[in-house]
């Protein structure tokens, strides 16, 4: 990759979706020496920025922080949109992203019953095809194994699992079908959440594990803090929630009006600026930015 940034004739961007907070020598070496080829660097938060200048000796005037965008969706109440998706009726929690170990969701199903004897109607939506690579390395053992424990806690008709990638516009009607968005994250390290940055855009009520992401995104009443691996916690603040429609709504709030200035067309403006500063140019910048972009857990 160094190779191929020096070899280029032509500004360089780069963009950090991950920083480590204990990077082995290689990786430190790797990328402050990316950070010092390129004419800028984005972060997408405030707790990477301080990772790179204080882990990685980075010049925080050589940072830019440009939030991960967000779709622009109406902020409607859920009970409105869960009949297109056969849900009328239901408490919704939700979860989306690539299925893999690495999203706690073992937590989030220990949960359940607990949630289930407090509000029956509850359905806990796992969305999301598995990982490509686990896929590849050991096939669909994990989501099995998601749904024998769903079985085993007698919770089956409570876990709803949607086993396939979604279009934009099908991700968007299952944000805002429901109720509450989890993320039981069991890495607390995690930088950066897509998912997550989504679901605020979408004006859900959150409740996550407090990995690093979540602490800085959720703070100031945006959302609720659970301990990582404990499912009695987690259902404690899931049915505190689903009895209580104004708090909901409060935290949902909240998390929208945050995430005003990440939807992506302002997410666009901001890129082509730094694109323009770094390549020197006098570009006109009130010309609305095209932009397309993936979501990462």
């Amino acid at each position: 990759m160094l190779d191929f940034v020096r070899a280029l004739r032509i500004p360089v961007v780069a963009t950090l979706h991950t920083v480590l907070r204990q990077p082995a020598y290689s990786q430190r070496r790797i990328l402050s020496e990316l950070v010092d080829a390129a004419a800028a660097t984005v972060v997408m938060s405030q707790t990477a920025a301080s990772l790179l200048t204080g882990s990685y000796a980075v010049d925080p005037t050589r940072l830019d922080i440009v939030a991960h965008g967000v779709p622009d969706l109406p902020l409607l109440a859920p009970d409105t949109v869960k009949p297109r998706l056969g849900l009328q009726g239901r408490s919704v929690i939700l979860s989306f992203g690539l299925l893999g170990p690495g999203k706690g969701y073992e937590s989030a199903i220990a949960a359940m019953p607990a949630v289930v004897k407090a509000v029956p109607n509850v359905c806990y939506v796992i969305l999301g095809a598995t990982h490509p690579d686990l896929l590849q390395r050991e096939g669909e053992a994990y989501r099995r194994s998601l749904e024998m424990t769903a079985a085993e806690l007698g919770v089956t008709d409570h876990v709803q699992f949607v086993d396939r990638f979604v279009s934009k516009t099908e991700l968007g009607t299952w944000l805002e079908a429901a109720d509450i968005f989890v993320t039981p994250y069991p890495n607390l390290d995690q930088i950066v959440s897509g998912t997550l940055s989504y679901a605020m855009g979408a004006g859900k009520a959150i409740v996550s594990t407090p990995y690093a992401y979540a602490r800085e995104q959720l703070a100031s009443g945006r959302g609720r803090l659970v301990p990582p691996g404990s499912s009695e916690a987690l259902a404690q603040t899931l049915v505190e929630l689903l009895l209580d429609p104004v708090m909901r709504a409060s935290l949902g709030r909240h998390a929208y009006d945050y995430s005003r200035g990440r939807v992506w067309s302002e997410v666009g403006a901001q890129y082509r600026r730094i694109f323009a500063r770094a390549a020197g140019s006098t570009l006109q910048l009130t010309a609305p930015a095209q932009t397309y972009a993936a979501v990462g857990g």
